[in-house]
């Protein structure tokens, strides 16, 4: 009985293995299923794009880039990536300067009401944007700021700031607070504190902030489309009215459009990207109080 009994002893583990090993292989095929799709989309739209005649082949019977200049005149491109670029610049320096003395004071103050502020500041990453961007849209309008360059740089700050404070706040815990003390027994001000003890130690926490409002005001649709005009469209709501919009459009620069609109987006992202590694953030942060 007892050799029987040890000798059936590593059954359970068999199957659990199995069961692991069949469960990692149902993730991998699900995550490979998935970006085979979206390969397959992005690569259908950027042939379309460059397809002269394209009718029931695998491929296009002839290429061009036609339909990039094309949308670039019908669609004025060119004005609508000068207008994305003011509002995603404006949006990023305005959410930094004030998000990181919020976070700041989030993470230094302990005060009465303090988790309250904090849930308010988080606020509008817990409900959708168009539960209070058609208010905020309303109240725009009555302020003449709807259809002005200020009013979507506005509209976009508003859910871009507890980006900021949401990644900031961590980033200010984590840095000994000995340091802001022995920088003013030596004298300095708050602001010369700031600059020269904070700011070096929060730059990998900044560019971590500045790259997810980057790209957070780069896809907003919702609050852009219900504040902008037709002269401060971002290139996202210009891309939804190239293909909504009343009238007749060739699905090539429709597909062109949307590629710059991509192309855009990656081009950002390799920039902030070039200057910061996501997944060492925190061990950054850890690294600088010790030397």
């Amino acid at each position: 009985m007892t050799s029987q009994s040890i000798s059936r002893q590593p059954a359970p583990k068999r199957r659990t293995h199995w069961a692991s090993r069949a469960w990692s292989g149902l993730v991998v095929g699900l995550m490979t299923f998935f970006l085979i799709n979206v390969g397959l989309m992005i690569a259908s739209v950027a042939t379309n794009s460059v397809a002269k005649r394209w009718l029931g082949t695998w491929l296009p019977n002839g290429w061009t880039l036609e339909w990039y200049s094309a949308a670039w005149q019908e669609f004025q491109l060119g004005d609508v990536l000068l207008v994305t670029v003011q509002v995603v610049l404006s949006v990023v320096v305005l959410s930094i300067l004030i998000g990181v003395p919020a976070a700041y004071t989030l993470a230094r103050r302990n005060f009465r009401g303090k988790k309250l502020l904090t849930g308010l500041f988080l606020l509008p990453l817990m409900i959708p944007p168009i539960t209070y961007g058609i208010p905020l849209a309303t109240l725009m309008y009555e302020l003449h700021l709807a259809g002005t360059l200020p009013g979507v740089i506005i509209a976009n700050l508003l859910p871009a700031l507890p980006f900021v404070i949401l990644v900031m706040t961590p980033f200010i815990e984590q840095i000994d607070p000995n340091l802001e003390s022995a920088a003013r027994v030596f004298g300095a001000r708050t602001f010369t504190m700031f600059r020269h003890v904070l700011v070096p130690l929060l730059a990998p926490g900044i560019l971590a902030a500045s790259l997810l409002v980057l790209v957070r005001t780069i896809a907003m649709f919702e609050l852009t489309f219900l504040t902008a005009g037709a002269d401060t469209q971002t290139l996202v709501v210009a891309l939804y009215y190239s293909v909504f919009a009343a009238g007749v459009r060739a699905s090539q620069s429709i597909d062109a459009m949307a590629m710059v609109y991509m192309i855009v987006t990656l081009i950002w992202l390799l920039i902030a990207m070039r200057f910061v590694s996501p997944t060492q953030l925190v061990s950054r942060v850890k690294e600088h109080p010790q030397t």
